[in-house]
């Protein structure tokens, strides 16, 4: 049954299904042919009870945040900024991408719309200014990864909802991994410039003066993440109480700077809905999913195989390493998620592995799924912006920053500590 479900789940997704209805016709077939209960029955229940907690509401609150600070034109002004502060480094403007990236990743929860950000505002300087589209693009599509790493996160908020885990201290591990991804992310890219400046473009320097004025256009998005993280920390507000402030204070953060029009404000709610209405999709079929699998006993086969194998608790852990790192190829991260978790953390916190800490390098194994072919939406929102050339300079442009997240792998590994100090230290 294991193999079948598999194979379904790829074929499916090989004929552009979307991934809830996926999910759901996975599940119906699951209670049909393998379940002797009537767990059809049970569907309206269970769609009602995996979407009916507070904790969810905090993912379209958090959306709605980041469009509206793509709406009201703050993404252009930190790039701006960022440019001023940063294309000294070898490269050049390739690290205001990845820098950019990474203060839109402490505001929106979402790599996809971290990635759509950036690289709306990037990709027309990358023409103008004549860098390679390779390295360029890539930066984008890496550093967009970070918006499911760095707080707030849709995806640690799902985690934590579907592990019954505390999402303020997902939120703590996240950090310093995520600021250590970024900051790998720029040493990379001024190495390959240093020994290959052609890819690279033009560094420019600014007078001190520019650089101190500009500091006004990033105060806004420090402030923002400060309120919206503190909050939670200082135990004023939950993580969905915190989103609602967050979406207040970017609507006048946005109003003080270029404004909202009517067009704006609609188009920011639309977005929201859109996206929104997709993750909960996923989220109630993997529920159902998980639901039938259960019944059917699909979930004790998968347990007895991964736990009847034999292997040390860390012969384990390579073993769903590598399971993460093959799916990822193929199915959509929030799927893949959503699909998984159940499933497998149970398993590893039977091992002695903190769920803490698996989640984070969980989060690590889904951001190289964002950027690995043949289904990293990464890939395809940063192609999309471009609109020219062909993906392929996309998929050779992130190569590096791969390694780099398997870097980040292993040192999670061998340090747990970067995810648990802080955690640890509240």
């Amino acid at each position: 049954m294991i193999w079948t479900v598999a194979i379904s789940l790829l074929g499916l997704m090989a004929l552009s299904i979307p991934v809830g209805i996926v999910l759901f016709l996975l599940g119906i077939g699951v209670a049909q042919f393998y379940s002797a209960f009537p767990l059809l029955r049970g569907m309206g229940q269970m769609i009602w009870s995996s979407s009916a907690s507070s904790t969810l509401i905090a993912i379209p609150l958090f959306v709605l945040l980041g469009e509206i600070l793509v709406r009201g034109g703050v993404a252009e002004r930190t790039y701006a900024a960022l440019d001023k502060w940063l294309s000294w480094l070898p490269g050049g403007l390739v690290h205001a991408n990845i820098a950019t990236s990474t203060m839109f990743s402490a505001t929106s929860g979402s790599s996809v719309a971290t990635a759509a950000t950036v690289a709306t505002v990037a990709m027309p300087q990358a023409e103008r200014l004549n860098y390679d589209p390779r390295l360029f693009s890539g930066a984008i599509a890496a550093g967009g990864t970070l918006g499911i790493m760095i707080p707030p996160s849709i995806n640690l908020i799902v985690y934590g909802f579907l592990t019954e885990t505390s999402i303020p201290q997902l939120f703590l591990a996240g950090l310093i991994p995520g600021l250590l991804l970024a900051l790998a992310f720029v040493v990379v890219t001024a190495l390959i410039c240093i020994v290959r400046p052609a890819l690279g473009g033009p560094s420019r320097s600014f007078e001190w003066s520019e650089r101190m004025r500009s500091l006004g256009q990033l105060l806004p998005i420090v402030a923002l993440f400060t309120v919206v993280i503190g909050s939670i920390y200082a135990g004023w507000a939950t993580p969905t109480e915190s989103a609602a402030i967050g979406v207040a204070m970017a609507a006048v953060i946005a109003a003080f700077g270029d404004g909202l029009g009517r067009r704006a404000i609609i188009e920011a709610l639309e977005g929201t809905i859109r996206i929104s209405a997709m993750i909960m999709l996923v989220i109630v079929g993997a529920y159902f999913l998980n639901f039938a699998m259960t019944s059917a006993g699909l979930g004790r086969q998968l347990s007895d195989l991964i736990g009847g194998s034999g292997l040390s608790p860390f012969g384990t852990l390579m073993l769903v390493i590598a399971l993460y790192i093959v799916l990822g190829f193929f199915i959509e991260t929030l799927a893949l998620m959503v699909a998984t978790i159940p499933i497998i953390v149970p398993i590893m916190a039977g091992l002695g592995y903190d769920k803490v800490w698996f989640g984070i390098l969980l989060i690590v194994l889904v951001e190289m799924a964002l950027i690995t072919p043949p289904v990293g939406l990464n890939l395809f929102v940063v192609q999309g912006a471009r609109k020219r050339g062909s993906i392929n300079d996309v998929i050779m442009g992130v190569i590096p920053y791969v390694f780099v997240m398997a870097l980040m792998v292993a040192a999670l590994i061998a340090l747990p500590g970067l995810a648990l100090w802080l955690p640890s230290a509240f």
